[in-house]
């Protein structure tokens, strides 16, 4: 049986797509999507990815009007925090250490909930 190797693309519709690129690409260095073959796009580590469909009533996107939310796996939370804090972003940090590691959440420009995971 053939299986897929990794998610290779994360596309969903924005009120300003060109604002909200840039965003994540200053705030999290996620590369723009190349505008030919000859530039790369952004390229993650390996490492663990957690897909999972969530009830309709979940709350844990927060906004129910949310249909995603995207977990960015990160090499250090509390750098991060500390920059994003700096920028104006508010995020709040999960107090608990949880046996796969640390978590904190934040919204996009467009509102869409984001959770930053720095792995154990």
């Amino acid at each position: 049986m053939r299986y897929v190797t990794g998610i290779g693309g994360f596309f969903f519709r924005a009120n300003d797509p060109e604002a909200l690129a840039k965003w994540y690409l200053e705030n999290f260095g996620i590369n723009l999507v190349p505008t030919d073959y000859s530039v790369q796009p952004w390229q993650q580590q390996a490492g663990p990815t957690a897909f999972a469909p969530f009830p309709r009533d979940t709350k844990y996107f927060g906004d129910p009007s949310k249909n995603w939310m995207l977990n960015l796996r990160v090499n250090n939370l509390d750098a991060l925090v500390t920059l994003l804090r700096q920028r104006g972003i508010v995020v709040i940090v999960d107090p608990e250490t949880h046996p796969n590691g640390r978590f904190a959440r934040l919204r996009d420009p467009e509102g869409n909930p984001l959770e930053l995971w720095e792995p154990k």
